[in-house]
């Protein structure tokens, strides 16, 4: 009997089905659908088409607000379906228009909406995964009336520790917004700094700060929401976070200092990235970027050092390319003293001016061309130097010293002039006397 009314039901709802799929109401639904989807790309297809950065598909390398406008331009045609879709629901409602497959097409628009959202701005392939498998699934339940009844269940499901009550609901909520907020705020975080850092009418440091400061702010507001999200008093927590900051900003003084004193650098402009600095201890590097507590210094052996921004303050810190990146300097060699050094000492001069690094020609000041000058008189012959100035630093790509130093000691070779090697002068006092002593023996 039971097998026999559940038959009989399902028939029933089968032809249910079929009545509502022949009726005109079916048809005129469905045709409007299908019109509002050509219309939508019709639309969005208009809208994208007189931008560049919606019309044409970004290039490996390509800016990342270039990536951003063209997803959001993909996302335009979903957006406007969705929009058309409820619209004409509404106006179905106040005309008492029984828009049941409207509805339905409703929720299938929004579901592949967040999908297109979701291929197009969450590169993490976890995290986009679990948007598709948890976040998809709440969405649906929420469209179709559902998750009200799923987080009264929850709810229910709690355990009191004291005055605390946790309960399955408030857990999934912290899980699944605290993720949400902290994924927002570290592609906020990644979008925003590259564009302050492109931007080109700002100076280096001027970008830096306002990167910097962006990133601390940004992360401050998810901080907050994500404590709103768990429930705690903000106002509350205000008392306890006064004593809290006593406490901690004597505990956390070497940190907190490090943290101003990258403000002060990148505001006072005496270090910026891309400078090359030695610092007082003889470590030398690139500045590569600026942390919240340090500065990546690389070496140009691969290294990276990681130097706390105090120091750059505190201790004596050598900027070799604070003003411009001409530096000078020297190598050291030596030649006989029978050499020529009036002739010798203008071969050396072309020759370290033919070098395609080296600053020469007839438009540069006499004080920075090449100089060739004798240093000191040495026990096996003169010491000569070269003095001679360049682009950037003398060291990892430019070992323009190396070159030099070659180029010299094959010049020197090709004009015969000679190196000298160590030598000693042994002089016999008294000749005849050792003589005498050799017969005598």
């Amino acid at each position: 009997m039971n097998v026999e009314s559940l038959t009989q039901h399902a028939e029933e709802k089968l032809a249910l089905v079929k009545a509502s799929v022949m009726s005109d109401s079916f048809i005129i639904q469905l045709t409007t659908i299908a019109v509002i989807y050509c219309i939508a790309f019709l639309l969005a297809r208009q809208v994208k088409k007189p931008f560049k950065f919606t019309r044409e598909k970004p290039e490996q390398g390509a800016h990342t607000m270039h990536g951003f406008l063209y997803n959001l331009g993909e996302a335009l045609f979903p957006l406007i379906t969705i929009s058309m879709l409820k619209l004409t629901t509404v106006l179905g409602a106040q005309f008492q228009f029984d828009a049941w497959l409207l509805e339905i097409a409703v929720v299938v628009a929004l579901m592949l909406f967040v999908n297109s959202l979701i291929t197009g701005f969450v590169e993490n392939k976890t995290i986009a995964g679990l948007m598709r498998w948890v976040g998809l699934p709440i969405l649906f339940l929420h469209l179709v009336g559902v998750l009200p009844l799923v987080t009264t269940a929850l709810a229910s499901i709690a355990i009191s520790v004291g005055n605390v009550e946790v309960s399955a609901y408030g857990v999934t909520r912290v899980v699944l917004f605290g993720g949400l907020l902290f994924w927002l705020g570290r592609s906020s975080n990644a979008i925003g700094q590259d564009i302050i850092r492109n931007h080109k009418s700002l100076d280096v440091s001027t970008k830096e700060v306002f990167a910097k400061l962006f990133e601390v702010a940004l992360f401050c507001i998810v901080f907050l929401l994500l404590l709103n999200v768990m429930g705690i008093n903000l106002t509350a927590l205000a008392v306890f976070g006064g004593a809290l900051g006593v406490g901690l900003g004597l505990g956390l003084q070497s940190i907190a200092s490090n943290f101003i004193s990258g403000i002060i650098i990148l505001l006072d402009k005496s270090l910026t990235v891309g400078d090359y600095v030695e610092l007082e201890d003889g470590k030398k590097g690139i500045v590569r970027e600026f942390k919240m507590r340090y500065a990546v210094l690389e070496t140009f052996d691969g290294k990276d050092v990681l130097v706390p921004n105090e120091k750059f303050i505190s201790s004596l810190l050598i900027n070799w390319t604070h003003k411009n990146q001409k530096q000078r300097y020297r190598i050291d060699f030596s030649v006989a003293y029978k050499t020529d050094i009036r002739a010798m000492v203008e071969i050396i001069k072309d020759t370290v001016a033919a070098h395609p690094q080296v600053i020469s020609g007839e438009d540069i000041p006499f004080e920075e061309l090449p100089d060739c000058e004798i240093d000191s008189f040495g026990d096996s012959g003169v010491n000569m130097f070269v003095e001679f100035w360049m682009e950037g630093i003398d060291d990892g790509k430019n070992r323009v010293g190396g070159d030099l130093l070659l180029a010299v000691f094959e010049t020197l070779r090709e004009h015969n002039i000679e190196i000298p090697f160590p030598q000693r002068e042994v002089r016999v006092i008294n000749e005849q006397d050792i003589g005498i002593r050799n017969t005598t023996s």
